[in-house]
């Protein structure tokens, strides 16, 4: 029968002698990205007329937003909706009116451009405009950092307690990537200066283009990590 190999203790051994630490780091950086969130609605009594209304006001805002061109990260269509409306009042099933949406996203990496966009966005008729909401891209290398940051951290950390005892590390035994994340797009709060705007289209003029302060991003990665060290003399 073959024996089981013993586990290992958590705790080390008199003659490996463990050391268990935590690596922080916490940086800030400028956003990368911006997104926007746009709904266009239409509203009427036929529902052919009204379908008609939307997808006029949705190409409208599509051709829009291509014409900025490169400071257009992204562009998606998401939810669509031709929803009736029934009258409170009266017998059967007696359609009221018909409401009518499209929801678009839209990435930035341009913050003038932005501004720009979404401020003529919010000029058309029954479209209403979110956001900005900041942020990193996934492949930024401010990530790396902060990681490379948290695990120098943390071998310093286990050095200094090694020195307190008057020796110094062996191995490194375990590295556990606890905590790294960053602000996303969901939950993020809007932008000083943009709010939620739903305009129906009733100024004459071209409005002003709107100065939008970039959110710095907050960064934030944590280590665990596990060595040996050599046996001190107490």
């Amino acid at each position: 029968m073959t024996p089981t190999p013993a586990e290992p203790t958590p705790f080390g051994t008199p003659e490996a002698p463990r050391i268990a630490v935590r690596g922080e780091a916490h940086l800030e950086a400028d956003p990368e990205l911006a997104r926007i969130g746009i709904t266009v609605s239409a509203r009427g009594t036929d529902r052919r007329a009204t379908l008609d209304d939307l997808t006029r006001r949705n190409t409208g805002v599509l051709d829009l937003v291509k014409t900025y061109g490169d400071a257009v990260e992204n562009l998606e269509t998401g939810a669509f909706s031709l929803t009736p409306e029934f009258a409170k009042h009266g017998r059967g099933e007696r359609i009221r009116t018909h409401h009518g949406r499209v929801h678009v996203t839209v990435d930035l990496t341009n913050f003038t451009a932005l501004g720009e966009l979404a401020t003529r966005l919010a000029d058309l008729d029954l479209t209403s405009v979110d956001g900005p909401w900041w942020s990193l891209r996934p492949t930024s290398p401010v990530h790396a950092q902060a990681r490379r940051q948290a695990v120098h951290e943390a071998v310093q950390r286990a050095r200094e307690y090694a020195d307190a005892l008057g020796t110094t590390l062996a191995a490194l035994v375990e590295l556990a990537d606890v905590a790294a994340e960053d602000h996303s797009w969901t939950g993020r709060e809007l932008a000083r200066g943009m709010p939620r705007a739903a305009f129906a289209g009733d100024t004459p003029d071209s409005a002003p283009a709107l100065d939008l302060e970039p959110e710095r991003q907050h960064v934030h990665a944590q280590v665990n990590a596990r060595f040996t060290m050599h046996p001190p003399q107490l």
